[in-house]
């Protein structure tokens, strides 16, 4: 692979990214610089941290990096219950979310595999 563009965990993440922010976008003013500030923040750390670990030259790097990402993904979850909690969205899109973000951490986690066992060889 020539670019961190081509990894499957990268494209799921940037669709996650790409959804989470035009949700954002009806939250309640208030929560600009709260909730809806850290769901960017950790949608946007999910691909960045893929990229950056794809940068990195050895392999226990880029799957650091990649463990971070799938903190990210979690903690995304986390935050979206939040919205849920505070009737910002609604139980389907809830449930539609959780649903790419558990496809985007199993896509993920066979990264790290094969970092690993990469590494191992």
């Amino acid at each position: 692979m020539d670019s961190f563009e081509e990894l499957d965990c990268w494209k799921l993440g940037s669709e996650i990214r790409k959804d989470v922010s035009q949700l954002v976008k009806k939250f309640p003013s208030d929560e600009k610089y709260r909730l809806s500030d850290q769901i960017i923040r950790c949608s946007r750390s999910v691909t960045n941290n893929i990229a950056e670990g794809f940068g990195r030259f050895h392999y226990q790097e880029n799957i650091q990096y990649c463990r971070q990402s799938r903190g990210s993904l979690n903690e995304l979850i986390d935050h979206l219950i939040i919205a849920f909690d505070e009737e910002y969205i609604d139980a389907e899109t809830l449930d539609l979310l959780k649903s790419k973000i558990k496809r985007n951490l199993a896509v993920l986690n066979g990264y790290i595999n094969y970092l690993k066992s990469k590494k191992n060889e």
